[in-house]
């Protein structure tokens, strides 16, 4: 194999491009390493085997996930920025989710040789933009040659001195509350699925999700029961509380506003906007339980309730159709 591998004569891509087999693996971190900035809890960066995180509390939570191109984003539909900030979204959303402040991401990422340089730095902004949002920083990763360009981000978070805020938590009698929304990006994916670009409300929902990070260490001071990021769908999500809880799970519609775009869309797409709201995925909202006496505050909105039994219903009734996201479906 030639000193460039695929990437073509003096390392440039099919689209005249730079690609990343043409700056080698170090030049490639030393052009995303110098893009990055760093919070309070870093306390050593990139550059040595390891970096070294503040963990105040004394525990770290921790959580990753991963994207593939084709399966969880396409590059026809979302900037390489795009996918940074929805990359980082997934993971701190988690570590929110558990009552925690997020501190740090590591990042691995595989890639075509011929993936263009300018795609990776992009994508280094996002994931660093967002991470900044919560004051949170990129602080080391890995990056290998491969086929399908994947996205690989570990999430970590400090958890300032209260217990983690677990699935396993819910109670009859618990309100069912969430903060953040749902099926914007299910919306948007299938507004781009079928070819269209707009309403721009929700293509934009599913490039880069608003998540409530806030809500997570909020909802812990509250004395949450139980709480989980809707990643995968709320129903789907939902039940995961329930079977660890070993509670039922009531969700009321009218715990619900569908907005006009999502309305408007919905009818001209012939989708029930509900099943967007209720199994759409990739929004990140928070979804909690709260013991009735707590007096909720505006980032958290009252969505159902949680009683004896078992499984999750709407409006009291089996809900008919897929609850959610399943990556192996």
């Amino acid at each position: 194999m030639s000193e460039h591998g695929g990437a073509g004569q003096h390392g440039r891509n099919a689209r005249g491009g730079v690609g990343v087999s043409g700056i080698g693996e170090f030049g490639l971190i030393g052009r995303i390493t110098a893009r990055l900035s760093y919070g309070p809890t870093t306390l050593l960066g990139p550059g040595d085997d390891a970096a070294v995180v503040a963990a105040p509390d004394g525990r770290v939570a921790a959580s990753t996930d991963v994207l593939v191109d084709g399966r969880h984003f396409r590059r026809d539909w979302s900037s390489a920025r795009d996918v940074g900030h929805r990359a980082a979204a997934a993971n701190l959303a988690d570590i929110a989710a558990m009552g925690a402040t997020p501190t740090a991401l590591l990042v691995a990422l595989c890639m075509p040789a011929d993936l263009d340089t300018a795609w990776a730095e992009e994508l280094a902004d996002g994931l660093s933009a967002e991470a900044a949002t919560v004051g949170a920083s990129v602080v080391g990763g890995d990056m290998s040659a491969s086929p399908t360009l994947t996205v690989a981000v570990t999430a970590l978070g400090d958890l300032a001195g209260r217990p983690p805020v677990l699935r396993s938590g819910a109670r009859p009698g618990d309100v069912l509350a969430l903060a953040g929304r749902t099926g914007y990006a299910a919306a948007g994916l299938t507004v781009l699925t079928r070819g269209f670009r707009t309403p721009r409300l929700l293509v934009e929902a599913y490039r880069r999700p608003q998540v409530p990070y806030q809500a997570g260490p909020q909802a812990a001071q509250l004395g949450a029961t139980s709480m989980i990021d809707v990643s995968d769908g709320l129903l789907a999500d939902l039940g995961h509380v329930s079977a660890a809880s070993g509670v039922a799970i009531d969700v009321r519609r009218d715990g619900f506003e569908v907005p006009r775009q999502m309305a408007d869309a919905a009818q001209a797409l012939g989708v029930d906007p509900y099943t967007w709201i209720l199994a759409g995925g990739d929004d990140h909202a928070l979804a909690a339980t709260f013991p009735p006496a707590v007096a909720l505050p505006p980032d958290w909105r009252p969505i159902g309730l949680v009683s004896d039994g078992a499984g999750v219903t709407v409006d009291g009734v089996a809900y008919d159709g897929p609850a959610g996201w399943d990556h192996f479906r």
